[in-house]
């Protein structure tokens, strides 16, 4: 099992406890709209840390992001498998090739 499948089960089981204690808890109590605002504070911190940012604050806030969005998946239900099927379904097509199918 990878970092991430593990913090996938993580915050499955932390869904259920006390917003007490647990973040991912407390997160989910403040309901859907908290949970995309936290993804995307912490894709701008990312943002922030790749532009001006040390190496290990990029690290920091990359490892935020991936854990806010696996929190905003969890609630809506879309696995870490699904995500990485995509991927897997994407590569070897040009990004150019991959956005264009997608009419953007």
């Amino acid at each position: 099992m990878d970092t991430l499948t593990r913090l996938e089960a993580t915050i499955a089981q932390r869904m259920f406890a006390s917003p007490d204690e647990s973040y991912v808890a407390a997160l989910k109590a403040k309901g859907l709209g908290k949970m995309a605002q936290k993804v995307g504070e912490e894709a701008v911190e990312t943002v922030i840390a790749a532009m001006s940012g040390t190496r290990e604050e990029l690290v920091s806030e990359s490892a935020d992001l991936l854990m806010h969005l696996l929190v905003l998946l969890q609630v809506k239900d879309v696995p870490l498998a699904d995500v990485m099927a995509e991927l897997d379904r994407r590569e070897g097509t040009s990004g150019l090739e991959e956005k264009a199918s997608r009419g953007e």
